[in-house]
């Protein structure tokens, strides 16, 4: 019995975090689907975390995107794309499902990873392995360690030509020779600088793509994205809603629970066929 309570008691400190009006206001609306790419109703969905609040809003948030993925990977929809940006604060079960199954389905799945040892810390290690060895495209920038290596392994190895000079006091001697070595090294990876990446893509046969591993840099023009920022508007609120609507949303769903309640127990109670079990117990 000790040990019960014990559970019962981390389950209500879990629970407790997630009694919040705005969570019940959001909850509890029902303004859109989430079948984004519906051909009669295509819609964007776009979910912000707190990173003071990662733990409470990442529940939530892997509801949504549980039902979301549900609905988005069937046959006879439109052309999606599903990008997860700091992907770890979320928990996606069967996330390497999403990923084999979804594309004959046209959804494009997109996930934002600091580094693969968050992925491993988060998810486990096998099911981060899977995740990070079934995508087809990879895009990265600086990173070290395990994750450096991993993609300097992927990238594979090419023949690397090498110059030695020798000199002594009769004569200057260079030689040349050709060796198998990584594409890109781990050390490389793990220095560049901002605005450098590595990457790897896939392509189809229809679409070869001679150059499948790259090594660039993304130049922006800094003076263009300044005009185009200046052009920008404002999103404009749906709906004003006061925290009074809010507290009030809060306040109904309390006691439309304490009504289920009560209308269950009564229920129970005067059905003759559990009325004996509850005696007997």
């Amino acid at each position: 019995m000790e040990q019960l309570e014990g559970q019962v008691a981390s389950a209500k400190i879990a629970m407790a975090r997630l009694s919040s009006p705005q969570l019940y206001y959001v909850l509890s609306g029902n303004d859109f689907t989430l079948d984004i790419n519906n051909p009669a109703d295509p819609k964007v969905v776009c979910m912000g975390n707190n990173p003071q609040k990662i733990q409470i809003y990442g529940a939530v948030l892997s509801l949504y995107v549980t039902r979301l993925v549900k609905q988005v990977n069937k046959k006879g929809q439109l052309k999606s794309s599903l990008v997860f940006d700091e992907f770890p604060t979320l928990y996606l079960n069967n996330m390497d499902s999403l990923i084999a199954t979804a594309r004959s389905n046209k959804v494009a799945t997109c996930l934002g990873i600091q580094d693969f040892s968050q992925l491993r810390k988060d998810y486990g290690r096998e099911q981060a392995d899977v995740i990070v060895n079934i995508t087809g495209n990879i895009i990265s920038g600086q990173v070290n360690g395990d994750s450096a290596k991993q993609l300097s392994e992927r990238f594979g190895k090419i023949m690397q030509k090498r110059q030695s000079l020798s000199i002594n006091s009769n004569d200057t001697s260079v030689s040349h020779s050709s060796q198998l070595d990584s594409a890109i090294p781990p050390s490389k990876i793990a220095t560049m600088s901002s605005g450098e990446f590595v990457g790897i893509v896939a392509d189809e046969p229809d679409c070869p793509i001679e150059l499948k591993a790259f090594h660039a840099n993304i130049r922006n023009d800094h003076q263009a994205i300044k005009q185009e920022e200046e052009h920008y508007k404002e999103i404009e609120p749906v709906r004003k809603i006061t925290p009074g609507q809010v507290q009030q949303n809060f306040l109904q769903v309390k006691q439309d629970i304490r009504e289920l309640i009560d209308s269950e127990m009564n229920r129970l109670l005067n059905d003759p066929s559990l009325s004996w079990m509850i005696i007997n117990k």
